[in-house]
């Protein structure tokens, strides 16, 4: 008999909580990425290739989530249970990666933002820029450190400044929609200046350009499955999911697709960051710009706050579950994974200083972000498909199998130099497990050895490709 709980939230609470807790400051960004890349017709075929991977992967968690309920250390404990601790250490250092590399993100956003209140920041990038967010990242990091995290009525205050910009948004967009303006080269195969600084051409490199922007503004829908501990029932949980993602592709393809009808393509692509931002300045003016960028402020540094324990605390939970050293997992008197949390912060302020070297700091970084995540996202297809074989469940063996398959493809189409580049990041990687092996007084096995002449040897082409320069890393 299912479980009820009586005090749980209801279908409708729970849809909007996944919904709202799973946009990012990403989707601020996101016109300027798309349209560079696609027309309307490719960026929406896109959309709907990314949403079935997506919803595979949805899926695959929800049921996880409701037969494995005692996997709680988060996504990569699935990799731990199918593949054991090297497994569990790969998905979880890719999970830690995108983490804090997406916290990058999230700070050259941010910047961009107050920038285009005080001059001394503009454009988000140069030396002040990077400084000041450098500060931000150690004050949060302190904050963290002291047993703070961010309180509900934080949250509420952040979820608020994000979701009603965004609406705002897309209300203007509908207004202003021009229907000739929409379907002007509607499939971006005539090169013209509407689509000046943009891909046109084939529709599959139009698609294939969108998909690391489009992977980016998903990051955290793993989320949802968990909250599913929150509903009156798990049938409710499982529904609450589904609809709530449903509802976000729907809200993404809006504030990404719509825009196409209110400016040309070409307007679109040379937007300055924050997009949503200067897209509005050209259509309603300043003051909508202004509402944009302070909602964008604000919402970024309560997700910046929260961010900045995530990947701290998937440290940790890896380090519990003895797939990484102790160091770790070490607590200070306020519980809070202090090492971790300080090895990030050093990590996050020798990367932010890298971005005055690099010319689109942003893309730069959610690529990498997007890039890493999908060696998570593979293994709980993967253990999604081992977990149903085991049982005989053949439909849920089908949803891990395509959830398995759609990160593959992005891997190899959308992100294979970035995917290398990541790769670089198991150097240290490699060490650290050692280091964990080495600490329970064990050796590593067979297929470990495997596992790390496989990575040595990615490592070792992306080292030759970046040195011939087939892959830019600036």
């Amino acid at each position: 008999m299912e479980n009820e709980n009586k005090n749980g939230i209801g279908f409708v609470g729970l849809t909007a909580l996944i919904v709202s807790s799973s946009i990012g400051t990403g989707i601020f960004g996101i016109t300027s990425s798309v349209s560079q890349s696609a027309a309307p017709g490719p960026a929406i075929l896109s959309w709907l290739f990314v949403g079935f991977g997506f919803l595979m992967l949805v899926l695959s968690l929800n049921n996880l989530t409701a037969k494995r309920p005692e996997l709680s250390s988060g996504i990569f404990a699935y990799a731990g249970a199918g593949f054991g601790p090297l497994g569990e250490f790969i998905s979880g250092w890719a999970y830690w990666l995108s983490a804090w590399l997406g916290n990058l993100a999230f700070a050259t956003m941010l910047m961009s933002a107050i920038g285009t209140f005080i001059p001394l920041f503009k454009g988000g990038q140069n030396l002040p820029s990077i400084i000041f967010a450098i500060i931000i990242c150690w004050l949060l990091t302190f904050l963290v450190e002291q047993g703070v995290e961010s309180a509900s009525f934080i949250n509420t205050i952040g979820t608020f400044c994000k979701v009603v910009p965004l609406i705002m948004f897309v209300i203007i967009c509908v207004v202003f929609f021009k229907g000739h303006m929409f379907t002007t080269d509607f499939w971006g195969n005539v090169a013209n200046n509407w689509s000046k600084g943009t891909t046109t051409g084939s529709l599959w490199e139009q698609m294939k350009g969108t998909l690391m922007t489009l992977i980016w503004v998903f990051i955290g829908v793993e989320g949802a499955s968990v909250m599913g501990s929150r509903a009156k029932s798990l049938k409710e949980a499982q529904k609450a999911t589904i609809t709530g993602f449903l509802l976000l592709l729907v809200f993404y393809m809006m504030i990404s697709i719509l825009p196409y009808g209110t400016l040309s393509r070409a307007q679109l692509a040379s937007a300055s960051q924050p997009a949503l931002g200067s897209d509005l300045k050209l259509v309603v003016g300043a003051w909508g710009a202004n509402v944009i960028n302070i909602g964008l402020i604000i919402s970024t540094l309560v997700s910046w706050l929260s961010w900045t324990m995530l990947p701290a605390e998937t440290m940790l939970l890896i380090a519990k579950d003895d797939a990484a050293p102790k160091f770790w997992g070490k607590l200070n008197k306020n519980n809070a994974p202090v090492n971790a949390l300080n090895t990030t912060a050093v990590l996050q302020t020798i990367f932010l200083f890298s971005l005055l070297f690099t010319d689109q700091a942003y893309e730069f970084c959610y690529t990498l972000a997007s890039s890493a995540i999908l060696f998570s996202y593979m293994f709980v297809g993967l253990y999604q498909m081992k977990y149903s074989r085991e049982h005989g469940e053949w439909l849920q063996w089908f949803y891990g199998l395509l959830a398995a398959i759609f990160q593959l493809i992005c891997m190899i189409l959308a992100g294979w130099s970035s995917v290398l580049v990541v790769s670089l990041s198991y150097i240290p990687g490699m060490i650290i497990y050692y280091q964990c092996v080495h600490e329970k007084g064990q050796k590593l096995n067979k297929n470990e050895k495997i596992t790390f002449a496989v990575i040595t040897a990615l490592c070792i082409l992306s080292i030759v490709l970046i040195a011939n320069g087939t892959i830019s890393v600036l």
